[in-house]
């Protein structure tokens, strides 16, 4: 059993990672740490977790055999420095995406983990889900010929006052929801973007996008000559789709990317549609799962620290596109792997779980 630390005890961790790692099967959570002691104690009690403790006693916790590995729900701007924290002392890393808000952090996160020996992966719930996976078999199967092109959409809008509407977090529907299409669009192709072109609008009446974009609409360029277009948005009504064409059909999913619905994916082929309804699995559940069989056999995780640097790359790309109205090149290795059945896990769903 893979004991965790959950550093951060917002939105993210109380509706989906500490409900879902007591369907893991194979990892607990034995530390919350937390500025909100009363909220965390709450928590503690609600999960059965032992430990709570403050930021300001994290590097202590460290010292002491209470968990074996921390999955990082901070604000974006602190990934790195929690990450390094913990891996120089031995833990392995989970983190939330983007893997942090610049390049320099993100690389020395990757190399922190690499220097320590430990495991760092990006949390790519999606790498785990069976709908995800089956998209993706189909399209490297050929079942709509060459991909060609990619329609990839994720409006959302965070509540009032929430630091993805902050740009000291590097928040913005881009690093937010976005990377979602980004992660897919990588995927979808099997090789990372050449390059990127944008546009973006911020309105001057709205104070929620006083420092960030309400959308960015972006252009990537593949090797191969595919075309990825990408529409993230934290002012549009909810939608959350991807379309692929290929030179004999196409595959549609939609929902496509969040964890609190299943996904359904249509084929279109000769104008024939073969739809597929997947189970409602949990995402949180089966990444933590995922995670922990890494941890027990020695298995270097498929969404590592490398897997994270490679849609910083494209994020930051973006920016600059839509900044100078320029294209903008990126220059990224080959993956060594994608999502596959090796990745894949199916975890039942829970209604157990403590929000404030």
């Amino acid at each position: 059993m893979i004991r965790y630390a959950v550093v951060g005890a917002g939105w993210i961790a109380q509706e989906a990672f500490l409900p879902g790692i007591h369907q893991s099967g194979n990892s607990r959570v034995t530390v919350i740490v937390s500025g909100h002691r009363e909220r965390a104690e709450a928590l503690a009690e609600f999960h059965d977790i032992p430990h709570v403790i403050s930021y300001d006693e994290f590097d202590a916790a460290l010292a002491e055999d209470l968990f074996d590995a921390v999955y990082v729900a901070l604000p974006n701007s602190m990934h790195a420095d929690y990450t390094i924290r913990a891996a120089k002392a031995g833990k392995h890393i989970l983190v939330e995406k983007p893997l942090a808000d610049n390049l320099a952090d993100a690389e020395a996160m990757v190399s922190a983990a690499k220097e320590a020996g430990v495991y760092l992966m990006t949390a790519y719930r999606l790498h785990n889900e069976p709908g995800t996976i089956a998209a993706l078999d189909r399209i490297r199967s050929g079942t709509i010929g060459t991909p060609l092109m990619a329609q990839l959409t994720f409006s959302n809008s965070p509540g009032e006052g929430n630091h993805r509407y902050s740009a000291e977090h590097w928040g913005g529907p881009l690093q937010d929801v976005g990377v979602y299409c980004i992660n897919a669009a990588r995927h979808i192709f099997g090789e990372e973007p050449i390059e990127a072109t944008a546009v973006s609008h911020r309105p001057k009446d709205d104070p929620r996008f006083s420092e960030v974009d309400a959308s960015i609409a972006a252009t990537l360029r593949f090797p191969s000559g595919g075309i990825a277009q990408i529409l993230a948005s934290f002012q549009g009504a909810l939608a959350e789709n991807y379309r692929v064409i290929g030179t004999s059909g196409d595959i549609l999913l939609d929902p496509a990317f969040r964890f609190e619905v299943p996904l359904r994916m249509v084929t279109t082929k000769n104008e024939m549609a073969d739809i597929t309804e997947f189970p409602h699995v949990d995402h949180f559940a089966g990444m933590t799962a995922y995670f922990s069989d890494c941890i027990a056999t020695g298995t270097p995780p498929e969404a590592d620290g490398e897997e994270g640097l490679a849609d910083m790359r494209v994020l930051l790309a973006i920016e600059e596109a839509a900044r100078t109205g320029s294209a903008v090149r990126i220059d990224t290795p080959p993956r060594p792997a994608h999502p596959d059945h090796h990745t894949e896990r199916r975890c039942a769903l829970t209604d157990r779980r403590l929000v404030f």
